[in-house]
């Protein structure tokens, strides 16, 4: 293995995730806008050209690799990629190979994504009542989704349901969303919306709805416990007694959770962005496409780009803004 890649306040880079498309199925009101416009084919890394790119990650200690779009399982072929990676796994040099879904397309792929390694998959849905959730999707369909789920459980994977946290939307649903997952055995992870991108008539101050509300609503009708447990990552993990159950926070607005940070994006175009809430990235995909058989410029542009990691983001609600305060969607770099 080359040497591990480590950022300029000590934190080793082991987790990649990797956003295989911008295109999606739904249109989620607080993701993109209804008439997207995407990303000219050329632009995007070919799967050979992300095989080649993942690679490299786990070769300088990349250990998880989270796959997300976009919906990842919209992408074309998607499958060639999922089961060259899971060499990576046969080997050791990667300990996990993971996504992130809509769930549109688990009914599909389910089987094909265990027998290719992968053993959990994180889907987002926001409500559980049809008309709403045709309504925030404005292209999905509930029923799709939930006998994606029931497919994703038969083949033996792991589900985590991430719910947005919505102000005056999802708010009732709270006891709802909660004894379902319950029922079904899934851990739950609230999410605050993000202000990514322009996304048309849509008021991200309106829908916030911060996870301390969330929180304390929780506390009204259970014992809810902190947990030391830490992913390197931004969720805080609370215990509800009552049920057993680990519910997640991810909360970028209300706390910072920048401190043990391991991760990196890299975009479907091969721009890795070293922070979700930051503007700088790296263009990836000069050195690979100038020298398709030497990775070694590569992997020195990878290095160059995790030497200028930030130590934190840059969201703020506090200055009443209307529009993203990212330019960019968060289809473009990855959920």
């Amino acid at each position: 293995m080359d040497t591990p890649l480590i950022d300029p306040f000590a934190r080793a880079i082991t987790y990649l995730r990797v956003s295989v498309t911008d295109r999606c199925d739904f249109r989620c009101v607080y993701c993109m806008s209804e008439n997207m416009t995407f990303l000219p084919k050329k632009e995007l890394l070919t799967l050979e050209e992300l095989d080649r790119m993942c690679t490299a990650f786990v070769g300088m200690g990349v250990k998880k690799l989270r796959i997300t779009g976009g919906e990842p399982l919209v992408r074309k072929g998607i499958m060639t990629f999922f089961n060259s990676m899971s060499r990576h796994l046969d080997s050791g040099a990667l300990s996990e190979l993971t996504l992130t879904t809509n769930g549109s397309q688990l009914e599909r792929f389910a089987d094909d994504l265990y027998a290719a390694g992968v053993r959990r998959v994180n889907v987002s849905l926001d409500t559980l009542d049809e008309a709403k959730f045709a309504d925030i999707t404005r292209w999905g369909r509930l029923p799709q989704v939930l006998r994606g789920i029931d497919a994703a459980q038969r083949a033996g994977l792991r589900v985590k349901i991430n719910a947005v946290a919505l102000k005056g939307f999802n708010e009732p649903e709270l006891a709802t969303i909660t004894r379902w997952c319950a029922e079904r055995d899934m851990d739950l992870t609230w999410i605050e919306v993000m202000p990514m991108g322009d996304i048309g008539n849509e008021d991200r101050l309106d829908q916030y709805w911060s996870l301390r509300d969330v929180r304390a609503t929780y506390a009204e009708h259970y014992t809810v416990t902190d947990l030391a447990e830490r992913t390197g990552g931004p969720a805080r993990y609370v215990r509800l007694e009552e049920t057993g159950q680990k519910i997640g926070f991810i909360t970028p607005l209300s706390h910072n959770f920048c401190e043990s940070c391991n991760r990196v994006r890299l975009t479907c175009t091969g721009e890795l962005y070293m922070c979700l809430g930051q503007e700088d990235m790296a263009d990836l995909r000069a050195p690979l496409r100038a020298h398709p058989d030497d990775d070694a410029p590569l992997r020195a542009a990878i290095r160059d780009a995790i030497s200028h990691k930030p130590k934190g983001h840059d969201f703020d609600y506090s200055r009443q803004r209307l529009d993203g305060q990212m330019s960019r969607h968060m289809s473009h770099t990855g959920g």
